[in-house]
């Protein structure tokens, strides 16, 4: 892996999705970019897209949701329940995309933070999903490039970020 490529791990036939990528800031920062309502907006989604916060509430039990906006005005909504909100370390909790025909596509995310020398942060985010056609329908959904495109403007979000502290 290169210094900020991510990973994403789908054997086949599991039900299981496993995405990993490195951010050049310390694991506190990051932990703040995924639980700051402010920050997150910034970074989530693709670029085309604009992100409203509708919940965001990062503890143990709270709920999120957010909707995201392209160019002509279609709207696409996710939400979720956080399960355990350990900082800096851990952000355990549901993701659901409210788009879908039918309700319960409920994915389980185990999303850790692994401090790594020089002030690098490593992410692990394990996604389980009620069952591989779910898994399977995510990935042919084209969420690769959305998830690549999140990263990095996260990667510059967090370069912003160390750059108003030095300043």
């Amino acid at each position: 892996m290169g210094e900020n490529d991510f990973q994403i791990i789908a054997e086949p036939g599991l039900q299981e999705m496993i995405i990993t990528r490195e951010f050049n800031a310390p694991r506190g920062v990051v932990f703040n970019a995924l639980t700051d309502p402010n920050l997150y907006k910034k970074w989530i989604g693709p670029r085309e897209l604009t992100t409203e916060i509708d919940v965001f509430e990062s503890r143990d039990g709270g709920s999120w949701r957010y909707i995201q906006t392209d160019q002509d005005g279609n709207e696409f909504a996710f939400h979720g329940v956080n399960h355990d909100v350990t900082p800096p370390e851990r952000i355990i909790g549901t993701f659901e995309f409210e788009g879908l025909p039918e309700k319960g596509h409920v994915i389980l995310q185990s999303l850790e933070l692994e401090s790594l020398s020089d002030n690098r942060t490593r992410m692990v985010n394990k996604n389980v999903f009620l069952s591989v056609e779910d898994r399977d329908g995510m990935l042919q959904s084209g969420m690769e490039e959305g998830v690549n495109d999140s990263y990095q403007r996260l990667d510059e979000l967090l370069e912003k970020m160390k750059e108003e502290l030095i300043a």
